[in-house]
């Protein structure tokens, strides 16, 4: 189901890349951090793939992910994000991450925020991958 709300940056969702892609693009569900601002009246959102396998060899334009910044249903394995993988997707491919049962039995869904320094190597990421890593420096 997709959300109906607009995120805010700095959100964990899950994203469907099931149709429409063909590898070595992202081709299945998996969560991603969505890095454009909040707009409004917008159908669109950029966001960066998050994956458990870790890159090999591991570049400035990967960002290893605090468990503090994941939902508990998504701490088993550790999370990289591939900056270099940054992608403006429809709303429609996105919803909450399931995030176990609540006390009534029924699935709960979470869309929590990252860390504030998870968000910030994660914006350092993009700028290198985007070949920009002489602008890292003047990151807030």
């Amino acid at each position: 189901m997709a959300i109906t709300f607009y995120p805010d940056h700095g959100t964990i969702l899950m994203c469907d890349f099931n149709t429409g892609f063909k590898a070595p693009e992202m081709v299945k569900k998996r969560p991603v951090v969505v890095v454009s601002p909040r707009r409004n009246n917008s159908q669109l959102c950029t966001i960066v793939p998050l994956s458990t396998v870790p890159p090999t060899p591991i570049l400035d334009h990967h960002h290893r992910m605090n468990l503090a910044s994941m939902p508990d249903s998504l701490t088993e394995k550790e999370s990289w994000a591939k900056c270099d993988m940054l992608m403006t997707v429809s709303l429609n491919r996105l919803d909450r991450v399931a995030d176990g049962r609540g006390v009534n039995g029924k699935r709960k869904y979470v869309s929590m925020k990252i860390t504030p320094d998870d968000f910030k190597a994660i914006r350092t990421g993009i700028l290198f991958a985007l070949g920009l890593n002489s602008l890292t420096e003047h990151l807030p």
